[in-house]
């Protein structure tokens, strides 16, 4: 069923996300992950607080409720915290991906035919889920690019080597390529 296929692969890209994010985060000391490129730019904990904000807001009670929560304050999400600890942040973090792993886990093949609001706008749960994985991939790439610019020659890529590719093909499909010049 194709449903279920949709839902099922929002989970793994979704944990793919996640994964991404917690292995450049993994690269980082304390300093780095609370510093601001300039005063206008988000840090990478800010990232990390407005994620996991926004995961609170929209998957509690994700079929029956608003998505925008009337005890969000989003603009706060966007302050950096001097007090702020790193377990803190991570614990947040993860209460935020394991409550959208939870919202989406519980959602059946039904419901994607269902109607849910955000901010007061209707949204089809399909429109909803779509939404929020767009919005989760942007700030995932701010934080992998902002990690690799932190980390610098220790960077350790997250995805295959600059000059690797043809290997990875190698390697992934046993087959061998001839190139010509």
């Amino acid at each position: 069923m194709i449903e279920r296929h949709y839902l099922d692969d929002v989970l793994l890209q979704l944990r793919k996300l996640k994964d991404q994010a917690d292995k450049a985060v993994g690269q980082l000391d304390d300093d780095q992950l609370f510093a601001a490129i300039d005063p206008e730019a988000n840090s990478i904990a800010v990232l990390m607080k407005h994620i996991a904000g926004n995961m609170r807001s929209r998957w509690t009670d994700f079929l029956t409720t608003d998505g925008e929560k009337p005890d969000r304050d989003r603009d706060r999400e966007f302050e950096a915290e001097p007090e702020a600890s790193k377990a803190a942040l991570v614990a947040n973090w993860e209460e935020g991906w394991n409550r959208t792993f939870r919202g989406l886990s519980a959602l059946t093949a039904e419901d994607l035919g269902r109607t849910v609001s955000i901010r007061g706008e209707p949204h089809s749960v399909i429109q909803a889920i779509n939404r929020q994985m767009t919005h989760y991939a942007a700030h995932v790439g701010q934080i992998v690019l902002l990690a690799k610019h932190y980390a610098g020659a220790k960077w350790q890529t997250l995805s295959i080597p600059k000059g690797k590719s043809r290997e990875f093909e190698v390697a992934r499909t046993g087959t061998t390529y001839k190139f010509e010049a």
